[in-house]
């Protein structure tokens, strides 16, 4: 699988990498219908391939066994969306960084809510940002109650948290896009250049928990 057309099964899938083949089945089994292209209503056919490749992979034990070699070395690459200048260091970046901590942590909860948390380091990789210029941005959603520390002190998303981001995302067009990426398990081979164009398409601000 090249690396520019990475697909993460697991956040197509909405499961966790650690999934029984049983919860795998049936996933699948309810995304397939809803998305076949014969569904008049929600019917995707890009999406109900997708999800066919998906399970071929992960219901194999020698294909899933070598997909997660791969999915390992590919989850904590840096998303290269935070490279743009939206992101910045500094108070002009501050509240997109803030919208993207949250946005992290959405997704991670809403595809792993066993195993929602994100560490410091996850972060680091992720954003491309050094701890010491995340912990401002930490401890001001910390304060606000849209994030918490859990055992471990892996940082997850609070109800206040999840509602803010349900909320305020369309305005952030740019992490909206990131995010229905993520819905596809692509999040991590979108280019930001794509994520840009779309936002600027339809309008893009930065928005801040307040």
């Amino acid at each position: 699988m090249p690396q520019d057309t990475f697909i993460d099964y697991y956040e197509l899938l909405q499961i966790s990498p650690n999934a029984e083949l049983e919860t795998i089945h049936r996933v699948y089994r309810m995304l397939a219908a809803r998305y076949h292209p014969d569904n008049p209503e929600s019917g995707d056919a890009e999406r109900f391939m997708l999800l066919n490749e998906a399970f071929s992979v992960l219901s194999d034990p020698q294909r899933r066994a070598d997909y997660d070699i791969l999915y390992h070395s590919r989850r904590l690459e840096p998303l290269s969306v935070f490279h743009l200048r939206e992101f910045a260091m500094g108070i002009d970046g501050e509240a997109n960084r803030r919208m993207g901590v949250l946005c992290l942590l959405y997704s991670r909860r809403r595809s792993s809510p066993e195993a929602c948390g994100m560490s410091v380091l996850e972060f680091e990789n992720l954003m491309s940002l050094p701890r010491e210029h995340l912990s401002f941005t930490l401890w001001y959603l910390r304060e606000k109650g849209l994030i918490r520390q859990a055992e471990g002190s892996d940082f997850v998303i609070t109800a206040e948290g999840v509602d803010w981001v349900e909320q305020h995302l369309p305005r952030n067009k740019i992490l909206y896009h990131l995010l229905k990426a993520a819905e596809s398990g692509k999040a991590h081979s979108a280019s930001p250049e794509d994520l840009l164009s779309r936002s600027e398409a339809s309008g893009s601000e930065g928005d801040q928990p307040s």
